[in-house]
């Protein structure tokens, strides 16, 4: 007689890492869909898309978080030494996706700050730069004013918040420390795409502005050269995140032969 009950905990074991990978399955679906979609303005579905992505992998490692299973202790012990939210994320990587968001949101506000009004799109402010080129008034785009840069402040007004108090949860939270620390680092990498995805979309559209024509000068070779380590960063950074989202344990397994973590 064939036996169910180790499929299922075998399931449920694995339930977390099934939710992690819907997520960004989900996810590239979904970004096809909105990069396919019918628009005069091909920044647009790419905004869409990017946000789209970035949203669904974090919903994703939310959903395998709730479905972890919790280990059962037969006797509860607390430590005298207070949980930090620190200590639980990965201690290089941390720093770097936080330099990202920062480096993001200040240049969605000088984007929000220095865009005009397409003059041949009616209602579509904040999506070109003008400057003056030649004696002439010219139009460079797609620029990350305010009319690209909504969705992606909407995706980290959104988004930030409910990796932060998941993180808080995951560290108060019930779990050995292995588990907790994969946990946070399945949450920080899922955060990662999300920023570091919008960071490589913001560097493409003011390096494919400034370069649209011989106009920007020497200040926009200038704010080329100061992006381009940005790009680099958000590439290495958006890598480390997926691997981290699809298996946190591969990368905790090389902190742990630092002696940073207890082997299993």
């Amino acid at each position: 007689m064939l036996d169910t009950v180790p499929l299922q905990s075998r399931f449920l074991d694995h339930a977390e890492y099934y939710a992690r990978w819907s997520g960004l399955a989900i996810g590239i679906v979904v970004a096809q869909q909105l990069i396919a979609m019918d628009s005069d303005d091909i920044a647009m579905p790419l905004v869409f898309a990017i946000t789209a992505f970035g949203l669904c992998a974090v919903g994703g490692v939310l959903l395998g978080d709730a479905l972890t299973l919790r280990p059962e202790e037969a006797v509860r012990t607390a430590s005298l030494a207070p949980r930090l939210v620190r200590d639980q994320v990965p201690p290089r990587m941390a720093p770097l996706i936080l330099l990202q968001a920062a480096s993001l949101i200040t240049l969605l506000v000088i984007g929000a700050v220095t865009a005009s009004a397409d003059p041949g799109k009616a209602g579509r402010a904040g999506r070109v730069l003008d400057v003056t080129c030649e004696g002439m008034r010219t139009s460079l785009g797609p620029w990350p004013g305010l009319y690209y840069s909504g969705p992606m402040f909407a995706a980290l007004a959104v988004g930030t918040p409910v990796c932060v108090w998941a993180l808080r949860r995951i560290t108060h939270g019930q779990g050995d420390d292995q588990q907790r620390r994969d946990r946070a680092w399945a949450i920080t990498g899922a955060w990662g795409l999300l920023v570091s995805s919008q960071v490589l979309l913001v560097v493409l559209m003011i390096f494919v502005a400034l370069t649209e024509e011989a106009c920007a000068g020497p200040l926009g070779a200038a704010t080329i050269a100061a992006i381009s380590p940005l790009s680099l960063l958000g590439l290495f950074t958006f890598g480390w995140s997926l691997v981290t989202v699809v298996a946190p344990r591969a990368v905790d397994d090389e902190a742990a032969g630092e002696g940073d973590f207890d082997d299993e």
